[in-house]
């Protein structure tokens, strides 16, 4: 089994259906990852293949944050989901295909 693979089938359908759609404007609370000395709270204004970028209230710039290692809760209209980064380690375009198709090519 492709590594990542097991944890991403824990996710329920509804779970995976939901990430599987935008998350850019989504609220998110970031627990810890590397290089985050305490917790994050804002919304994702942007996503690439290893990372998004989160507007934090009171902050004039953006916080790239690598998803490698992320983990804490993400809201989405389906509701509030657990942010694991490194299962969402895909490029934004191809996110749909690899969590809601079955088969060996969900994660690589």
């Amino acid at each position: 089994m492709a590594k990542g693979t097991a944890a991403a089938l824990s996710w329920s359908h509804a779970e995976r259906e939901a990430l599987a759609g935008e998350l850019i404007g989504a609220p998110v609370s970031i627990a810890a990852g590397p290089g985050i000395p305490h917790p994050v709270e804002g919304r994702i204004v942007d996503e690439s293949l290893s990372t998004f970028s989160v507007r934090v209230p009171g902050r004039a710039a953006p916080l790239r944050l690598p998803k490698a290692g992320l983990t804490g809760t993400i809201v989405l209209p389906a509701g509030e989901l657990p942010l694991r980064g490194e299962l969402l380690r895909v490029r934004p375009e191809d996110r749909t295909k690899r969590l809601l198709a079955g088969g060996s090519r969900r994660f690589r």
